[in-house]
């Protein structure tokens, strides 16, 4: 064991029913050091960073930390061996106040007679130490979700952890809130703190990250050192290739006007929105957190209460008040978070991936079972889904692969214009590419698609046209060739 590491994972191997997750896996981190760990859904990142964590138990390898062997057989062991995680799906409780979630579990004060007073004043000198301007005595629920990641971290520092992995941590932050996030990090590290960093934008790695290690199939390709190393070099080792055409667009002339919207509204976020969808074309939808972009998209989707505008579809004027009717019109939605509107987590991939064509299948109170394989089975190829079975419980996917049967979920039905809001948001850079290429397949075939992302390079070379958005209304609309990221951004904030 060399003294020079903080931490250091040696030989790691993890399986599960079908599947060997981890594979003679290694990781070193240093004190004052940013990892980033990094590899394509399914690379065996979270498994090996759940062994770190106590969420499981490795079959091989041992773990070091401080030169000192650690038998981490559960959360409370990795606390106690300095390791914190802030997971990607944040698990504060919204009802309580930023202290109280951030001593849950190990109350200041007698069992019942807590001394919340005690608490709030030193989760407050926490929160200050750090530069944090958030209110102990807020409650959670108030507080934006960038703030709400300062939190987890406050919370895990507060445990005099040595070790802090943050997994996507910017995934859902506006770029203002991406600054300050990486302030936090840089003080973090600068008192010695070691961060593991797990992130798929590749833009993030040179400005935040002092080294790099690659997983791809669950074992480690290479460790690098972020300066000396170009994006396609680590694009290569994360997919064991290189993505010549990492963005796939072929520019065809679209056809007649297949969608127009006037002044749409939400009655909240959503004031003014008026724009049109072509024929086998795609128009992406930019804006900054807040502007409203996916309460436009609900609404004409039918998920919108107090929706008001008026909708066209193919040239006639149709009344949406609920998703039945938006698909009835040929409409679909791939919403933004799986998680929380997508997904029947606990469910198998074989259901999450027909549940919206039911009548496919099912006549009579009779199921036509291998029809529904068949149609799963469909969208499974076509996604290129890495899955073991039709029945693999699709929380236990990684999350680009439960992207890929959400969207193969939708094209099941067949829809004539596709919402897609967020489409690669924690996807790595070969399931992107591939989520890329069937886009711009099924704009070929004459489907319209509408993008919502806030990541500029993608929606500058996957659109036809840009529509921006700024607090409610849509603030202009740029052609493929003059949308630029400056150009954007000064309609976004006009």
């Amino acid at each position: 064991m060399s003294e020079q590491y903080l931490l250091e994972m040696k030989g790691i191997s993890k399986s599960f029913p079908g599947v060997k997750a981890l594979k003679n896996v290694s990781l070193q981190l240093k004190a004052g050091e940013i990892h980033a760990l990094l590899g394509e859904n399914g690379a065996g990142k979270s498994t090996l960073i759940k062994v770190l964590g106590g969420i499981y138990h490795a079959e091989e390898g041992e773990i070091y930390i401080d030169g000192q062997k650690k038998d981490i057989d559960g959360v409370v062991a990795a606390r106690a061996a300095g390791v914190s995680i802030v997971h990607q799906e944040l698990v504060l409780v919204p009802y309580m106040t930023v202290a109280e979630n951030i001593f849950l579990g190990r109350e200041m004060g007698g069992k019942f007679n807590i001394d919340r007073r005690k608490m709030s004043q030193e989760a407050q000198k926490l929160l200050d130490t750090y530069d944090m301007n958030i209110d102990a005595d807020m409650l959670v629920e108030h507080l934006t979700i960038a703030q709400q990641q300062m939190v987890e971290i406050v919370k895990a520092i507060s445990f005099q952890s040595k070790i802090l992995v943050m997994d996507e941590p910017t995934s859902s932050i506006s770029d203002k809130e991406v600054g300050f996030l990486f302030e936090t990090m840089r003080t973090l590290t600068k008192k010695g703190v070691g961060i593991i960093y797990i992130s798929h934008k590749m833009s993030e790695l040179e400005e935040i990250c002092d080294r790099v290690t690659v997983m791809r199939d669950g074992e480690t390709v290479g460790t690098k050192v972020v300066k000396e190393s170009t994006k396609d070099d680590l694009i290569a080792l994360m997919v064991g290739r290189e993505l010549t055409n990492y963005y796939t667009r072929d520019y065809l002339e679209p056809g007649e006007v297949i969608l127009k919207c006037d002044h749409i509204s939400d009655g909240k976020m959503s004031k003014d929105a008026s724009f049109e969808l072509r024929k086998g074309e795609i128009i992406g939808f930019a804006g900054l957190v807040g502007a409203g972009r996916s309460e436009t998209m609900k609404a004409i989707f039918g998920l919108a209460p107090n929706m008001s505008g008026d909708v066209y579809v193919e040239g006639k004027k149709v009344q949406i008040k609920s998703p039945i009717d938006a698909m009835k019109y040929g409409i679909a939605l791939v919403p933004e978070s799986r998680k929380e509107e997508g997904l029947y987590r606990v469910m198998s991939v074989r259901f999450n991936a027909t549940i919206e064509v039911l009548g496919e299948f099912i006549r009579h109170l009779g199921v036509n079972s291998a029809k529904e394989r068949q149609i799963t089975q469909k969208y499974i190829d076509m996604m290129a889904t890495k899955t073991p079975s039709q029945e693999q419980i699709i929380g236990n996917l990684s999350g680009g692969n439960q992207q890929k049967v959400m969207i193969g979920r939708w094209l099941a039905t067949n829809p004539k214009i596709l919402i897609l809001d967020e489409p690669t948001r924690g996807v790595d850079v070969g399931a992107k590419a591939e989520i890329y290429a069937i886009m711009n397949e099924l704009v070929k075939q004459g489907m319209s698609i509408i993008m919502i992302s806030s990541e500029l390079p993608e929606i500058i070379n996957m659109s036809d046209r840009v529509y921006v958005m700024c607090d409610g209304q849509v603030t202009g609309c740029l052609g493929h060739e003059e949308a630029t990221q400056e150009r954007i951004m000064q309609l976004a904030a006009k």
